[in-house]
C-alpha cells in the first residue's frame, strides 16, 4: 500500500527536504526584488514607528515645559499672559498649536478653552474644548461641561444640554455627575423643554439621594411643576 501524501514528506524523507529547500532558493532568486523590497518595507516602518515614539516623547517634553507657566498665569487670572505668552513663554495658544499631538499640547488645548472661556470668547473656547481628549475620570466631563456652558452663554440651550448630558454621561459618579445634572435641568427649562427638566431632576433626587444637588433638585423641580401647572 501506498503512503498517502501529506505535503508533509520533507519531514520524513532527506531528500524531499532537499527539494524544498531548492524550490525556496529558486522563489528568492525569481523575486529577489519583490522580496528584499517587502522587508525592507518592513524595516522601514518598524524603525519609523520607535522613531516617532522617540520623537513625540521628545516634543511632549519641550511642550510641558513651555505649559506649566502659563496654566499657573491662568490660575491667577492673568488670562491674556496666560493665552497669548509674556514674551519668557510662549502661552497656551501657542503650546496647543504647536504640540498639538503630544500629550502635553493636548493639556494645553484644554487649558485654553478655560481661558477663552473666561474672557468671553465663546466660540474659540467651544473649539479648543472639542479639540481635547482624555480617558481621565474628571477632566474629559468637565471639558464636556465647559463647553455646555459656553453655549449657555450664547444662548445655544439646545447644544448646551447635548454637551452637559456627556458630561453627566461619562463615567458617572456621585461626586460631579448630579452637579452635571443640574445643569442639564436648567439647560433644558432654557430650551423650554420642561418635561425633560423635570425628568432630570427626578434623576438627581432618586439615584443621588445624598447629593447637596438633591435638596436643590426637590426645590426646583416643585417651583417649575408648578409654573408649567399655572400655564
Amino acid at each position: 500500500m501506498s503512503k498517502k501524501n501529506t505535503g508533509l514528506d520533507f519531514l520524513e524523507d532527506p531528500d524531499a527536504l532537499e527539494n524544498k529547500l531548492e524550490d525556496v532558493g529558486d522563489f528568492f532568486q525569481q523575486n529577489r526584488n519583490i522580496v528584499l523590497g517587502l522587508v525592507g518595507g518592513l524595516v522601514v516602518l518598524i524603525v519609523g514607528f520607535f522613531g516617532y515614539r522617540a520623537y513625540v516623547g521628545s516634543q511632549d517634553e519641550t511642550a510641558q515645559v513651555e505649559l506649566f507657566p502659563s496654566v499657573y498665569k491662568l490660575e491667577a487670572d492673568s488670562l491674556k499672559q496666560a493665552l497669548n505668552g509674556d514674551g519668557k513663554t510662549p502661552g497656551l495658544l501657542a503650546v496647543a498649536d504647536n504640540y498639538g499631538s503630544t500629550p502635553g499640547g493636548n493639556l494645553a488645548e484644554f487649558y485654553a478653552g478655560v481661558g477663552l472661556l473666561k474672557q468671553g470668547k465663546y466660540d474659540e473656547a467651544i473649539d479648543h474644548l472639542k479639540d481635547f481628549s482624555s480617558s481621565d475620570l474628571l477632566v474629559q466631563a468637565r471639558a464636556y461641561a465647559l463647553i455646555g456652558d459656553a453655549y449657555m452663554e450664547k444662548k445655544s440651550y439646545d447644544e448646551a444640554a447635548d454637551y452637559y448630558q456627556k458630561a453627566a454621561d461619562y463615567k458617572s459618579n456621585k461626586f460631579f455627575t448630579p452637579g452635571y445634572l443640574m445643569k442639564l435641568a436648567v439647560a433644558y427649562e432654557q430650551a423650554k423643554q420642561n418635561d425633560k427638566a423635570i425628568s432630570t431632576y427626578n434623576d438627581i433626587i432618586e439615584k443621588y439621594a445624598q447629593s447637596a444637588e438633591a435638596v436643590s433638585a426637590r426645590k426646583y423641580k416643585s417651583v417649575l411643576e408648578a409654573t408649567v401647572g399655572e400655564s
